[in-house]
């Protein structure tokens, strides 16, 4: 059979914008930072400035074409990043670092050898890289979101206004019975190897939250004896949400941003729990009268006036915003604005097969630590909504955009 290849006209423009997105992301932060790691359970962000590039030159060059590498020891030392525990923290220090013209001579290289061999590099391959670095974008931001502004360049502030509006009534949605698509089709389009097969699973009725939990619901969860979520801190004057260049009196119509403990907590605290990864499918995509939806709103494809998402915004919106997105329960935001926590542990599909050029992607994850997100947040990019893509994350980690709704079953 032969090898699907790249269209080389729209995968190079891709790629290129790709490219420009990446080293845009860098210039945020001022050059004392570079060595620096915001994050105690990541790398230092020398090695993501060397780590997308090397990532696409492994996957094309290497794996996808079988071409030897020229920069081998520097291909092992950015190939893959880490995931530690709390306990098992990197000790690395700056001096164990190449130079950073050093680094930026490899991508260079990197860059060339993969414009070189781009046009017969299987189409897989190629999308691999291209995803692979925009998932990097999101990741590199909750990195960025964690140094102290004296580390970034200065940026001007979102226009919105951040007064929050009259509290909004967060009603419940029934969901009736019904089967509902988990995984995907081997189709000829792409998916990590997570994503497979596609199954049907029958999920019983149920209700959930039409919106997220927003900031002034969990302020109550707070007030009763909750710990501050991450991105919350407390001043003289009051609470204050942590943005990426500012921080800003809380919004509290906003989606709460947490990790899936307190997440879990809140829930038992209210009489409920967080949904299963099948129910948030069944919520999201199913329908009466359809049958599955690729979206929640329908099979349109993504735009601004469906969600917060592709990399638009630094900052997330009102739970209530967006109402042209809703799924055909009517339920809001189930795509875009935050990441949503579900019940699940990161487990295989029936079926499930290592990508033989990256083996670890996945099934180093599955260990009972990590539990499935789904949906997406103001920077993740528009490829990656598809309905059978799945975020995974260890329960205790408190920085990425990632927020719930509750069920009652």
């Amino acid at each position: 059979m032969a090898v699907a290849r790249a269209a080389p006209i729209k995968v190079r423009s891709e790629l290129e914008s790709a490219r420009k997105q990446g080293d845009d992301l860098f210039t945020l932060l001022k050059p004392d930072a570079i060595y620096d790691r915001p994050i105690a359970e990541r790398h230092r962000v020398i090695f993501y400035i060397g780590h997308l590039d090397a990532f696409d030159s492994i996957q094309i060059c290497r794996e996808g074409l079988g071409l030897k590498s020229t920069d081998p020891e520097l291909d092992a030392l950015f190939q893959a990043g880490i995931d530690p525990d709390s306990g098992h923290l990197p000790a690395d220090t700056p001096a164990d670092w190449p130079s950073l013209d050093a680094v930026r001579s490899y991508v260079q290289r990197c860059r060339k050898r993969v414009d070189e061999y781009l046009d017969d590099a299987p189409e897989e391959s190629v999308c691999m890289a291209l995803e692979h670095r925009v998932m990097h974008f999101e990741t590199l931001a909750y990195m960025f979101h964690s140094f102290p502004y004296d580390k970034k360049m200065a940026q001007n502030a979102e226009t919105e206004k951040y007064a929050s509006r009259p509290t909004h009534v967060n009603s419940w949605r029934d969901i009736p019975a019904g089967s509902t698509l988990l995984g995907k089709p081997r189709d000829g389009t792409f998916g990590w190897d997570n994503e497979y097969e596609e199954f049907e699973s029958h999920v019983p009725a149920f209700r959930i939250q039409q919106f997220d939990v927003a900031n002034g619901e969990y302020l109550k969860f707070v007030e009763d004896g909750a710990e501050l979520p991450h991105f919350w801190i407390r001043r003289d004057k009051g609470l204050f949400w942590r943005g990426m260049f500012e921080e800003i009196p809380l919004p509290l119509d906003w989606p709460v941003y947490v990790n899936q403990l307190e997440a879990e907590a809140y829930a038992k605290w209210s009489g409920a729990t967080l949904p299963s990864e099948a129910q948030f499918q069944r919520a999201a995509y199913g329908s009466e009268a359809d049958g599955n939806r690729l979206y929640p709103w329908g099979d349109a494809a993504p735009s601004v006036a469906t969600g917060n998402f592709d990399l638009t915004r630094w900052n997330p919106e009102p739970v209530y915003a967006h109402p042209q997105g809703e799924s055909a329960f009517g339920v809001s935001q189930l795509i875009g604005n935050g990441w949503e926590w579900t019940r699940t542990p990161f487990e295989p599909f029936p079926g499930f097969k290592p990508h033989l050029a990256y083996p670890g992607y996945s099934a180093n994850f599955f260990d009972g630590d990590h539990f499935v997100l789904k949906g997406g947040s103001p920077r993740t990019a528009s490829r990656l909504l598809r309905r059978s893509f799945r975020n995974w994350f260890r329960r205790d980690y408190p920085y990425l955009y990632a927020t719930f709704r509750c069920v009652l079953e």
